[in-house]
């Protein structure tokens, strides 16, 4: 075997704060229960920023990524259920130790001992990645790698906070936010039979709603959100997508009775909210997390199904780090996928 063919490129951080750059590293074998993936595509993700910042303590140099979609190309001992050759994705749920509470009842994501791909194990801004099998979730047919890439995480974040929220088809539900989640979080909504309400800054907003499906539109730069929520009898679910905890606070207001606040957005900022609002119309308020590799996989199927795409921009995977400066920019329109 060559030296070629003994590593691929990936690219990597050295350092907290420096820029992206191409190294050659080691194509490792997959160890038992592990799978090495030929990477086709990955989505770059807002939570790629706390990776190359090391606030999640993952050392450096380290390949984030964690929006993986690409074919199986080698399967470690004791892996059942895949074959050389099968699509595959990998989200934010990269493993979980699997004999925890959290575990023993189906919801690995929130193991103490979860693994986030690129920060457990090198993720996928690379050509290569070897993931734990349990991680995997079948592609199907009708979607490409970089269609499936941010259905791996952003998709399956809102698809699965939807369909486990109090909200059932004709209910009203508003999505708070247009951006990476918010545009897939609407399109969901609308093929889940919701009565869909998009909620952004700005009436230029308004037509890309209707686009993706809303049945209608507020603009909460001139309007008053929970008021215009009320005009509409009350949202059953505002599942918020924004990082702006004084918008979601907003939008609180406008729940009906029984509604339900669904934060997958992170926010820096406290919540303000007292507890009489709480208690008025017995109203909560939670946060998501996105999945287990199942979840990805009824997620996938789901938008094969009914047609729901991210719209994403393509760059090479030598360019990860201008691509990780649009987005992180907010240039993105909507998800910034590498391709290799």
């Amino acid at each position: 075997m060559s030296q070629e063919q003994r590593t691929h490129r990936a690219m990597r951080v050295e350092a907290a704060g420096e820029p992206f750059t191409e190294a050659r590293v080691e194509t490792g074998e997959p160890g038992p229960g592990q799978v090495r993936i030929a990477v086709e595509a990955c989505g770059v993700c807002h939570s790629d920023t706390a990776v190359v910042s090391g606030a999640l303590g993952n050392p450096f140099p380290v390949t984030t990524g964690h929006e993986i979609a690409g074919r199986i190309d080698a399967l470690g001992a004791g892996v059942d259920g895949w074959e050389v050759g099968d699509r595959v994705a990998v989200g934010w749920y990269g493993g979980s130790c699997g004999h925890c509470d959290a575990c023993r009842t189906g919801d690995g994501v929130l193991c103490p001992e979860a693994e986030i791909p690129g920060v457990a194990y090198p993720g996928g801004y690379a050509e290569s990645v070897i993931v734990p099998a349990v991680a995997l979730a079948a592609v199907p047919d009708g979607l490409s790698a970089v269609e499936a890439a941010p259905l791996a995480c952003a998709g399956v974040t809102v698809y699965n906070a939807l369909r486990r929220s109090a909200a059932r088809a004709g209910d009203t539900v508003a999505i708070l936010g247009l951006g990476g989640l918010g545009h897939l979080g609407v399109q969901f909504a609308t093929k889940m039979g919701f009565r869909t309400v998009a909620i952004a800054r700005g009436a230029e907003k308004g037509p890309l709603a209707a686009e993706l499906g809303a049945a209608h539109y507020i603009d909460s730069t001139r309007q008053d959100v929970a008021a215009e929520l009320r005009a509409l009898g009350g949202a059953k679910v505002v599942l918020a997508t924004v990082t702006e905890a004084q918008a979601m606070a907003d939008a609180f207001e406008g729940l009906s009775r029984r509604g339900e606040l669904v934060i997958v957005g992170i926010a820096p900022e406290q919540l303000g909210l007292s507890a009489a609002q709480f208690v008025d119309r017995a109203r909560r308020v939670y946060g998501h997390a996105s999945g287990i590799a199942v979840d990805t996989q009824d997620t996938l199927r789901f938008a094969a199904d009914t047609g729901i795409r991210p719209w994403t921009e393509e760059r090479p995977l030598a360019e990860a780090d201008e691509a990780f400066d649009r987005m992180r920019r907010g240039e993105a329109r909507f998800r910034m996928v590498l391709t290799v």
